[in-house]
């Protein structure tokens, strides 16, 4: 096998990945809590993998909670936390203002409170309105934000004011299903004045660099749920990650994943960080993991999947045989996942 070959497979690791990197950039929407409530197993995961010495940060494109409020829920639900462990979107949309701003400039902040102490933490002015002259907008998620805010910000960004987002999510989870996110409310200045924001969250590398210089990270593996954010930050900056399957991505969606959005490992949850990961292995046409066996029909209408074990492992040799080819489609993958449901049934 070829090493361009080896290089589209999940990865295997023979030590639990706890062992292997020494911090976990973790999301948290989707990844560790959803619609508010801690997900099934991942406060025993990440105690675990905090008692085995890799260290936890918290990185969320999220910017209307400070640090501080972003920790006191997660110890709420069991999870180790300090707000030093948290990395928002609003700390690396300030630090992106302050690298271009002099300090004590004027930027108009559309957000929550976190987005507005991260501002002034980089010794910049918050103000509200167009009629302050800010030399800049920032805009970030917050369930409260109005017509008002936006329309205020439509008129310094109009005048000639830098235009940055703490990130460009389309949409949240929530336990009712996905809802509008940043990337949406984005949207409306955009379509306004024409001018496009620079982004500093996932997938952007502002939000990797600032978990970086947060956390002191020499070899840290980025944890997430999806492909677009996540996964394609973890690609861009070079760095391994972790897909998981408690919020926005599915199987499906894995497997149909294109080379700039493919993950390091698969797991099911936050437990992926405790365990070993089995290779993936390809030989006889076919791609193994565990008892299951991925291969293309002779015809290459459709990937056939045999054998028995782990859902996991089903996926991870489906992934093999997917990313071994260009323009893969859903229904190329169809049967093949289908198996592997029934498998689980």
């Amino acid at each position: 096998m070829s090493q361009d070959r080896r290089a589209i497979l999940p990865r295997a690791s023979d030590e639990p990945l706890c062992h292997v990197y020494d911090v976990a950039l973790l999301d948290l929407d989707g990844v560790v809590y959803l619609g508010g409530k801690a997900i099934p197993g991942a406060a025993p995961a990440l105690g675990k993998a905090s008692g085995e010495g890799m260290r936890l940060a918290y990185v969320t494109n999220n910017a209307s909670r400070t640090p501080a409020a972003v920790a006191q829920v997660l110890t709420g639900l069991g999870v180790p936390a300090t707000p030093a462990d948290v990395v928002t979107s609003a700390q690396a949309a300030a630090r992106l203002l302050a690298d271009r701003l002099p300090a004590g400039s004027p930027v108009l902040v559309i957000g929550g409170m976190g987005l507005r102490i991260a501002v002034r933490e980089r010794g910049l002015r918050p103000v509200s309105t167009a009629a302050e002259r800010p030399v800049a907008v920032v805009q970030g998620f917050s369930p409260q934000v109005s017509y008002s805010a936006l329309a205020e910000g439509g008129l310094a960004v109009a005048a000639g004011a830098l235009y940055v987002g703490s990130n460009a999510d389309l949409t949240i989870p929530s336990s009712r299903g996905r809802q509008p996110g940043n990337g949406a409310l984005l949207d409306v200045i955009t379509a306004a004045t024409g001018t496009k924001p620079l982004i500093a969250g996932k997938p952007e590398p502002p939000l990797h660099a600032e978990s970086v210089i947060r956390t002191g990270a020499r070899h840290p593996i980025v944890v997430g749920d999806r492909l677009d954010t996540d996964i394609e930050a973890a690609r861009r900056v070079d760095a391994d990650s972790l897909l998981v399957f408690t919020g926005v991505t599915d199987p499906v969606d894995a497997v149909l994943a294109p080379p700039d959005r493919r993950p390091t490992y698969l797991a099911d949850d936050l437990g992926g960080l405790v365990e070993t990961h089995p290779a993936v292995t390809a030989g006889d046409g076919g791609f193994g993991c565990g008892g299951w066996t991925a291969r293309w029909t002779d015809d290459g209408d459709r990937i056939e999947l045999a054998g028995h074990g782990g859902r996991m492992d089903g996926l991870r040799a489906l992934c093999g045989a997917a990313w071994s080819r260009d323009d893969v489609a859903a229904d190329h993958v169809k049967q093949a996942l289908d198996t592997l449901q029934s498998s689980a049934a």
